[in-house]
């Protein structure tokens, strides 16, 4: 039995510990000088504003972060690179003892994170990292780096899926992709988000994703004419004939995919459709499939790429496209309209000398780059399946009682409201433990779960909270006693800095 995991160990097959910038390890360097390495921190993944001008994202690149959290160990490679490097006056960066201790370490942190394939809103905790403060400073970069890119993707192809109306969308994008490890995580995220299957082999291998493909241009182009192409085609894979049919003129491909259904249904097997790759997609989507229904293939589906996105399927559909499967790559694969998540990784707490927790924020001139202080997880609010609020609170603290659940914006630190009591009928903690001492504690969530989990999380999020244009936000805020101290803590930073 093949089992599948998320590809990081099966890609990559060496130590991840130097995927980081150099600047943590150099903060690791200081915290171990100090004698502070130990000291117990608490850091928040968040991100700050919801990509591609909606209002919510998938969760993704969640387990893959565990694993990596999991296997961080520096081999006696990474060390032996990092005594190469040196500071301003050529002497080395670090000294050897401290290489000594990166050699013995292992990772002990505590992990919170929210389940693979959640929806999530801006400012919302997706992984916690509780532990030494040189252990959770180190992982900040490369856990940015997987749920950063992971998060977007799935979060399009949730869109893509969505601008589909129920049909059929296809992960076309590797050969767009930005490298091989790109190529995978798009194809992991993508079938998180709703994608039916991928053309990505390796992806299908290691990540057990489903995956389809016919032929290509080249194919009928190195016959001698388009009907010979489909005929040889046929011959080789009778059951796997989706026939490209824009290579020279599209309605005569279309044709001779018809006269070749009539061959391959002759010997037992049946057409299974064609693709359009090129021109006016709806015109030709419409006039295929009468050719194809008065040639009595009603069952043939018509499949379509060509740079394809949520904004041009929803047109095309529009215009009474008859098109029953999607292939979309590059501006998939690539997140085109927006090349990256603002996803941040910041401190929310220090154990200090007591044992009690000193709350920690950045401050800035731009409101939605201040953090938020504690230790912070998010109570969701439901009513039966549907998604009615999220509340931020700090655990430490627990939520603020009263007879309603107060919200306090964080975008607009003036505006609150509240959810009453009849209004939902469930609460849930919305970060779960998932490494406790470093070891795993909750069973992987597998690519079927993470999918079917998106799949129930956007149904439950009201249609006006997914809709394209000028979407409504989801009700996210903070709880009253985060709230009030976060207010406490910028008055007080500013107060220090004049």
């Amino acid at each position: 039995m093949t089992t599948h995991g998320n590809g990081l160990g099966d890609l990559y097959g060496t130590s991840l510990a130097l995927l980081t910038d150099l600047y943590q390890l150099t903060m690791a360097y200081g915290y171990w000088k100090a004698g502070a390495a130990d000291r117990e921190a608490v850091f928040h993944l968040t991100f700050r504003r919801h990509p591609f001008g909606g209002a919510h994202a998938i969760a993704c690149g969640i387990e893959p972060a565990i694993e990596y959290l999991e296997r961080l160990a520096f081999d006696a490679s990474d060390r032996a690179f990092l005594a190469t490097l040196t500071g301003a006056d050529g002497k080395p960066l670090f000294e050897p003892a401290f290489l000594d201790h990166l050699g013995a370490m292992r990772f002990t942190c505590r992990v919170d994170a929210v389940p693979e394939g959640s929806v999530v809103f801006a400012h919302e905790p997706l992984i916690r990292v509780q532990g030494p403060i040189l252990q959770a400073q180190l992982v900040e970069t490369a856990l940015l780096n997987i749920v950063n890119f992971q998060t977007l993707v799935a979060t399009k192809a949730a869109r893509v899926c969505q601008a589909a109306r129920g049909a059929s969308v296809l992960e076309f994008g590797l050969r767009r992709a930005q490298g091989p490890d790109g190529g995978i995580a798009a194809s992991r995220a993508a079938h998180i988000g709703g994608c039916a299957a991928t053309s990505n082999v390796l992806a299908g291998k290691l990540l057990g994703v489903p995956v389809r493909g016919t032929h290509a241009h080249s194919w009928v182009m190195f016959h001698d004419g388009e009907l010979a192409a489909f005929e040889a085609y046929a011959r080789a894979l009778p059951n796997n004939c989706v026939f490209l049919v824009d290579t020279y003129d599209t309605l005569d491909g279309v044709r001779h995919a018809i006269e070749v259904g009539r061959q391959l249904r002759a010997r037992g097997h049946e057409l299974a459709g064609i693709r359009l790759d090129s021109g006016d997609l709806a015109y030709l989507s419409i006039e295929a499939r009468k050719l194809l229904d008065d040639a009595g293939f009603p069952a043939a589906r018509i499949v379509a790429s060509n740079d394809l996105d949520e904004t041009l399927i929803g047109s095309l559909l529009e215009q009474g496209a008859r098109i029953d499967t999607w292939g979309v790559g590059t501006k998939l694969v690539t997140a085109y309209d927006q090349p990256a998540l603002g996803g941040v990784y910041k401190l929310g707490a220090v154990r200090g000398p007591d044992g009690a927790w000193q709350h920690k924020l950045k401050v800035s001139e731009q409101p939605v780059k201040i953090s938020n202080p504690g230790v912070l997880n998010v109570r969701r609010l439901r009513k039966g399946d549907a998604l009615v609020a999220d509340v931020i609170y700090d655990e430490d603290r627990g939520l603020s009682s009263g007879p309603r659940t107060e919200l306090h914006d964080i975008d607009d630190p003036s505006f609150a409201t509240a959810i009453e009591p009849d209004a939902f009928d469930r609460a849930d903690d919305l970060l779960v433990r998932m490494l406790d001492g470093g070891r795993r504690v909750a069973a992987p969530s597998s690519l079927a779960e993470a999918r079917a989990r998106a799949a129930a999380d956007l149904a439950g999020l009201s249609p006006r909270a997914r809709r394209f244009l000028n979407p409504q936000p989801h009700r996210v805020g903070l709880d009253p006693a985060v709230h009030h101290e976060k207010r406490a803590l910028i008055a007080r930073a500013r107060e220090q800095s004049r």
